[in-house]
């Protein structure tokens, strides 16, 4: 989750992973830890859009990756709930207007949960259609990553997919929590325990339902966030074949502060009397609506993510000319523009719906590849660099080639 209001003066960390020699793998296919070299680059917020132009990137010339065990993404599918909400709706419940919300965040509608709609029955219908895709039936996927923030139940709501699906194998299925960040966390789960665990189909969801979690009065916040879920396939292959090229992966919990929606503190405190038993009891959990510093979160992503795309490029062995489509989170258009000015990519290879969706977190990613895809604008074999990045703080990216 991320905003684009303005400057920043306090600074988030970020890991830069260099020198990463990708010729040197372990049984499972990764690269060794032990013998991997790196140097730590100071991700700074507090460093502006304009420090960014002054930044290197890898000189050395890309190096050969060997992967014993491959993966690779073989389908796609998306959903959406049926009512939409325009900017000029929002202008109704707060001061706003149509041109102030698009000039400072590139969102002009976004979709909302309704009626009996629940995030369960998107992700159902976007896993249905990417394994529809993929050509896989529910009986031969053996893992299920849901990758939400807002789940139906407290406990997940991975399993209830698993049974929607009609997946009589029963094969597991958990809930990922990272936020915006979800869905490359997710994909990058998925090429782990294909590599190292021996799984064959892993279904990877990004679902949302942040409209439950916002406050319609605050205009920093309700003029930002949807709904929607978003799912790809990723299969198993030979190592040659392999699609999940490079990742990088980092999390800062200094940087909560910034975005969070923490559990209400309003417990009661427990008084005993002298035999031990509690008078009173804590009351129900909740929690606050999204509390974020728009300001603070912008400067953070448009520092951090190209450094991270950088550091995955170099890991896969690849140079930024090598990018055929960036695929960031969704979260603002200034800070797509941004990041892709950074890595030079030209805005004809970027893809974008925010103005159609808003931001709906871990959804928006493969919300927006079903939609390239399906379009014809993603073609089999091309390379795709994507990142993740948002509350926690947590950012991650991926190169991967699709089909």
């Amino acid at each position: 989750m991320a905003n684009a209001y303005g400057l920043i003066s306090h600074s988030t960390p970020c890991i830069r992973r260099r020198n990463l020699p990708s010729n040197i793998i372990s049984r499972s296919g990764f690269y060794s830890a032990e013998r991997i070299t790196r140097r730590a680059f100071r991700c700074s917020a507090a460093e502006g859009i304009n420090d960014l132009a002054s930044a290197s990137f890898p000189s050395n010339p890309p190096t050969p990756r060997l992967v014993a065990k491959g993966c690779k993404l073989v389908g796609c599918g998306s959903a959406l709930p049926q009512r939409l909400i325009s900017n000029d709706d929002l202008a109704q419940i707060v001061e706003t207007s149509d041109e102030w919300i698009s000039v400072r965040t590139g969102i002009r509608n976004r979709r909302i949960l309704s009626g009996d709609e629940t995030l369960t029955g998107l992700a159902v219908e976007a896993s249905r259609k990417a394994l529809q895709m993929a050509q896989v039936k529910p009986d031969d996927v053996d893992l299920i990553l849901l990758c939400t923030s807002t789940p139906d139940d407290l406990f997940g709501s991975g399993p209830q997919i698993q049974k929607e699906l009609g997946c009589r194998k029963n094969p597991l299925a958990f809930d990922i929590r990272a936020a915006c960040s979800g869905f490359v966390l997710g994909l990058m789960t998925a090429g782990f325990s294909i590599r190292a665990g021996g799984f064959q189909n892993v279904l990877v969801i990004g679902a949302d339902a942040l409209s439950q979690y916002v406050d319609w009065t605050d205009r920093g916040t309700c003029i930002l966030f949807g709904d929607a879920a978003g799912a790809v396939l990723v299969q198993a292959c030979d190592g040659d074949e392999d699609a999940l090229l490079g990742y990088d992966l980092h999390s800062d919990g200094d940087g909560q502060k910034h975005l969070n929606a923490l559990a209400k503190d309003d417990r009661t405190e427990n008084l005993f009397v002298s035999n031990g038993v509690p008078t009173s009891f804590p009351r129900p959990s909740s929690y606050s609506c999204i509390q974020m510093n728009g300001k603070e979160v912008f400067r953070f992503a448009v520092r951090c993510v190209p450094l991270s795309i950088e550091a995955s490029l170099e890991r896969a062995g690849l140079m930024s000319s090598s990018i055929d489509w960036l695929l960031l989170h969704q979260a603002n258009q200034r800070i797509i523009d941004a990041v892709a000015t950074r890595l030079q990519i030209p805005p004809d290879h970027v893809i974008s719906n925010l103005a159609n969706y808003g931001n709906t977190s871990a959804a928006s990613i493969p919300l927006a590849l079903d939609e390239a895809v399906r379009s014809g604008k993603v073609q089999a074999g091309n390379i795709i660099a994507t990142a993740g990045f948002g509350a926690g703080l947590t950012w991650g990216s991926a190169i991967v080639k699709w089909g």
